[in-house]
């Protein structure tokens, strides 16, 4: 509750300001620019209207003439600027800015590296640097259509069509989601979304969404899919498909932060125990064997004989190589 309170007080205080710079505005436009709904902002002007300077009387109250067409500010009380931020807030903010703006979809990277220049400045009382990056003539880092697309879609609540490539699957599919919102998760970003093929909440990691196409219908994820985080489970357990269980030398743990495997166990040594679900055999022995001596396949027994196979064959062909080549 105080949170939402303190959210309403910092918007009714920069509300004068803005309606100060844009005269006129309609309801709607304001509403979108401020991120409520038009029934929230109507409420707030209604709660504006009564605010004003000590004395409280007709004289010293703010003053408004607002309908949804227009809304226009006669009398400012003296809330005439936005509210400026302190240092430590400034540098808060840049801190935060700087975490999530190299994250594909959490922000606009254009917005986003120009408010981090703006709040260096501030900060340091000189002149706005230029942005610079690997975009074109030297502005921010382009961001991929992909992702634009997404981000587009998670605002505007719009359904949406991916081309997305599963890791633990090894293969791209195609599907329709409806997106929830856009989550960082260790260092990584994902939507979160309705799939409507697996008929339940999903985790989409950016850098593996190959295509998107925004539709032209409104997106319509379930009231429960909404309001639980059951979601924010990035690989859910699916009992249909097979589990392996890996053992993962003390020196080889950076694999756990590369693919979807939940830590069972840690051991004396340092190894650790781990599951993660697969598609297909093939492609889960081709996996294990990429790691060498730093992953052991402990089962079930299908991928130990799968890993045992590929490897003895491995093995032969290398031996037959070594007799056949001149001495």
């Amino acid at each position: 509750m105080s949170t939402r309170l303190s959210a309403r007080l910092s918007r009714l205080l920069n509300m004068v300001p803005y309606f100060v710079a844009n005269p006129g505005i309609s309801a709607a436009e304001a509403a979108a620019d401020l991120g409520v709904t038009t029934k929230q902002l109507m409420a707030d002007l209604n709660q504006l209207w009564m605010c004003g300077l000590p004395g409280y009387g007709p004289g010293d109250l703010i003053d408004l003439s607002f309908s949804e067409e227009s809304v226009q500010v006669t009398f400012t009380a003296g809330i005439e600027r936005p509210l400026r931020l302190t240092s430590i807030e400034a540098t808060a903010v840049l801190v935060a800015l700087r975490s999530i703006v190299d994250l594909p979809g959490m922000v606009d990277p254009t917005a986003a590296h120009s408010a981090i220049a703006k709040l260096e400045s501030a900060i340091s009382g000189a002149a706005p640097a230029r942005v610079s990056g690997a975009g074109p003539a030297g502005g921010p880092p382009m961001e991929a259509p992909a992702v634009t697309t997404v981000r587009s879609a998670v605002a505007a609540r719009r359904a949406l069509r991916l081309e997305y490539y599963s890791a633990s699957r090894d293969v791209v599919s195609n599907r329709v989601v409806d997106p929830i919102r856009i989550v960082a998760v260790d260092d990584n970003s994902y939507l979160q979304a309705w799939c409507r093929q697996a008929e339940g909440v999903r985790l989409f990691r950016f850098d593996r969404i190959e295509s998107a196409e925004e539709l032209d219908e409104p997106a319509r994820p379930p009231r429960e899919a909404r309001d639980t985080e059951a979601g924010l489970d990035l690989f859910q357990d699916d009992p249909a498909v097979p589990l392996a269980r890996l053992l993962i030398a003390a020196d080889h743990g950076w694999v756990l932060d590369q693919y979807p495997m939940h830590r069972v166990a840690v051991h004396a040594d340092g190894s650790i125990e781990a599951t993660m679900r697969f598609a297909t055999l093939d492609w889960m022995a081709r996996l294990a064997l990429g790691f060498g001596s730093g992953v052991t396949v402990l089962g079930p027994p299908e991928l130990v004989a799968a890993v045992r196979d590929r490897s003895d064959a491995a093995l032969a062909a290398y031996l037959a190589a070594e007799l056949d080549a001149p001495a």
